[in-house]
């Protein structure tokens, strides 16, 4: 049997661990294949022995089990990074994604560290579903001998900040357990925080294992250590910029790009589905403004992570001026007496409407107010990367990594305001340099059977990792049935990859295409409105099978699909409405529904 042909119904392999083995394997020849095959069948006869006396002992000896629920990649890497230093540190530890999680352990869990990001409107991400789920729910054990912590991720500007992670940490106390370390509740910049509750809980686990003992790493962490990539967010790879093509008409409303990345010989792999990370500049321009506003020196030197620059370099490399945050917000208002933002503060849902399209330059606008260089960089949140959905196949752009790009521009008083790392992929010339990373996103990825028909739904540039599966499945010659939902506001200047999808549509390989254009007609016209539209085709798909993807808005576009799919279940099978919920979420559960929202 050919390995694409595996399925986790199949194998003793999830579906993660078999992506990772396939991802793992792709690039071997038979020869080295052959090597393989042999020094694992070794590793399995030698180590028989051994997994047999631990699996003796395993019911007196203690270990912490690291689990993460992670979108976008983000826990899974603080994971990652806390389980290599658990091994350092000789503490006998595994590290499981929640999706592989089996439930039932917990009620055999000593130590438990969880690390968990927030999704969309405070919801789990698609991995944690499952077992979040489970621990809201009736089934789940007492735990009164289980010592654990939670480091929650999440994003201050937003109203259910670090949900899932506080969630995860009252129901396990409801249940008995212990926190041998508070919950750590971190933002964007989550590095300096993570760093201190990682030593902090592995000190705590370390004083309270009754028996330290060595043991195996879990198939999921060597598979992921094995097809890890050298290049990192923390060391990412200096590149080139290929193409930087404007793909709508001259009459658009929008700037959309599509972009082309040189990987060479970097090593780096990636699959349809996964993220690029892309390490900006701040616009100086922008960065003189804020500059002029304060009344300040570009030319003075600061301190920044023990390294000393000018502060107008400071601004354009290390800090987040595109957005508005609380924290920025707070230090300013306090700092400028401005009534206005301190007013702001005590309203969660006004603080948050204020920070939405507002940049650091209109903050400062509220209140004109003499900083210092210091208090200015005190104040604010350090960059961090853009992720964008691959547009790309590696197999079909060998050696490159593409792009959709909407150029975030619109106006704020009156005046003109860029988003950052799109605004800087806007201004970056051709054969100009780029530090890039990639962010894998086991959470969105084509079905491992070829025959499995997919239902793609991508407005905007929300069709970039569309692009990517369908090229992916052309390589692959997948059989399987392909329907794509595209929108976006008119025919003539925002059909992104037109050509493209004639192309498939006449080879065969897209089986049917669904468009809607809002903006061409009278009444508005969306994806969602297209799905009803075709409701008996669509719930007939997805009776025989069919798995369903969406990637785009998540503040609206995602929520309405959402919606337009339980109505057309409940319609379609003569559901009432709380069985149609039940349907679409075991779809999810099933990773048969899959959404990269953002």
């Amino acid at each position: 049997m050919l390995l694409k042909e595996l399925s986790s119904l199949t194998s003793p392999l999830s579906e993660p661990q078999l992506s990772q083995l396939q991802l793992a394997l792709n690039d071997l020849s038979p020869t080295q294949t052959a090597w393989v095959s042999g020094y694992l069948a070794g590793i399995s006869q030698a180590s028989g022995a051994q997994v047999q006396a631990q699996g003796a002992v395993s019911q007196s000896a203690q270990r912490v089990t690291i689990l993460f629920g992670s979108q976008t990649g983000n826990a899974k890497g603080v994971a990652e990074e806390l389980y290599q230093q658990a091994q350092t540190q000789g503490i006998s530890a595994r590290l499981v994604n929640m999706a592989d999680y089996k439930a039932k352990e917990l009620k055999t869990e000593s130590h438990l560290l969880i690390v968990a990001s927030t999704n969309g409107e405070g919801e789990a991400p698609d991995d944690a579903v499952a077992f979040h789920e489970f621990l809201a729910s009736k089934k789940a054990p007492k735990v009164p001998d289980l010592k654990y912590s939670v480091c929650a991720l999440g994003d201050s500007s937003y109203e259910f900040y670090c949900q899932t992670g506080l969630e995860f940490d009252e129901r396990l106390a409801a249940l008995g357990a212990e926190a041998v370390v508070a919950r750590a509740d971190c933002d964007v910049d989550y590095d300096d925080m993570v760093a201190a509750w990682s030593e902090q809980a592995l000190a705590a686990v370390k004083a309270t294992l009754k028996e330290v003992t060595t043991t195996a790493a879990p198939i999921a962490a060597v598979a992921s250590n094995h097809v890890a990539n050298t290049y990192t967010k923390k060391k990412p790879f200096k590149t080139e910029l290929l193409v930087n093509q404007k793909i709508t008409g001259r009459f658009s409303a929008k700037d959309i790009r599509h972009v082309e990345i040189a990987l060479d010989d970097s090593g780096i792999r990636y699959q349809a589905g996964d993220a690029l990370g892309i390490w900006f500049k701040n616009d100086p321009v922008l960065v003189d403004a804020i500059l002029d506003q304060l009344e300040l020196d570009g030319t003075e030197t600061v301190t920044v992570a023990n390294e000393t620059d000018t502060l107008r370099d400071a601004l354009i490399n290390r800090f987040e001026l595109t957005q508005s945050y609380p924290s920025f917000i707070q230090a300013y208002a306090e700092l400028s007496g401005s009534k206005k933002l301190a007013k702001l503060l005590d309203d969660k849902a006004a603080l948050r409407h204020y920070c939405y399209g507002r940049q650091i330059l209109d903050v400062i606008d509220e209140k004109k107010a003499k900083l210092t260089a210091e208090q200015l960089i005190s104040g604010l949140r350090k960059l961090t990367p853009r992720l964008y959905s691959i547009a790309s196949s590696p197999n079909e752009a060998e050696g490159e990594v593409h792009l959709t790009v909407a150029v975030v521009d619109y106006q704020q008083n009156g005046e003109q305001r860029i988003g950052g790392a799109s605004g800087f992929l806007q201004r970056l010339e051709e054969g100009a340099e780029v530090e890039v990373f990639v962010e894998h996103n086991d959470n969105f990825r084509l079905p491992n059977n070829d025959d499995t028909a997919v239902i793609m739904i991508g407005p905007g540039t929300g069709i970039a990792p569309f692009r990517a599966f369908l090229q992916e499945r052309d390589v692959r010659e997948a059989a399987g049935n392909n329907w794509l939902f595209f929108g976006n506001q008119h025919f003539t200047d925002d059909f992104l990859y037109q050509t493209e999808w004639q192309g498939y549509l006449k080879s065969g390989l897209l089986t049917k295409m669904d468009v809607a254009f809002s903006r061409d007609q009278a009444e508005k016209v969306y994806v969602q409105d297209r799905l009803r539209e075709n409701a008996a085709e669509l719930y007939a798909w997805l009776e025989q099978g069919a798995h369903v993807y969406v990637c785009g808005d998540g503040d609206r576009m995602a929520k309405d699909v959402n919606e337009a799919l339980i109505e057309i279940v409940a319609e379609q099978g003569k559901l009432a409405r709380s069985e149609a919920e039940e349907y679409v979420a075991e779809l999810r559960r099933n990773k048969r529904y899959q959404r990269d929202v953002y």
